[in-house]
C-alpha cells in the first residue's frame, strides 16, 4: 500500500470519528427539542403562572414569558441542529471523496 493511499485512509479514519461525534451532538440537540416541545405542550394547558428551574430553584414567571423563552431556545437550538448538518454534508462529502480516489486507483 503506498504512502498516498495510507494517508487518505488515516484521513477517511479521522473523518469517521468527526461523523460520529457530530451524530451524537445532533442527538442529544434533538433530544433537547423533545424536551421543549413537551414543555411547550404542556404549558398550553396550564392556566396559570408557571415555574421554571434556574440554578437550581423554581422561580415564578408569567406563562407567557415562559413560552416566548422556550420558543426561543428552540429556535437556537433548532439553528444549532442546521449547522451540525451542514457540517455532517461536508464531512460526508469530503469522505467519499476519498474513497472514491482510494478505489480508483486500485
Amino acid at each position: 500500500m503506498t504512502s498516498e493511499k495510507e494517508s487518505k485512509i488515516e484521513e477517511i479514519r479521522i473523518l469517521e470519528a468527526n461523523l460520529q461525534g457530530i451524530l451524537a451532538q445532533r442527538q442529544g440537540l434533538q433530544m433537547e427539542i423533545n424536551e421543549i416541545d413537551n414543555a411547550l405542550s404542556e404549558l398550553r394547558d396550564y392556566k396559570d403562572d408557571a415555574y421554571k428551574v434556574v440554578s437550581g430553584i423554581m422561580i415564578k414567571t408569567k406563562k407567557e414569558d415562559l413560552t416566548k423563552e422556550l420558543e426561543e431556545k428552540k429556535r437556537m437550538v433548532e439553528g444549532k441542529i442546521s449547522a451540525i448538518e451542514k457540517q455532517e454534508k461536508v464531512l460526508s462529502k469530503r469522505a467519499a471523496e476519498l474513497q472514491g480516489k482510494i478505489f480508483d486507483k486500485e
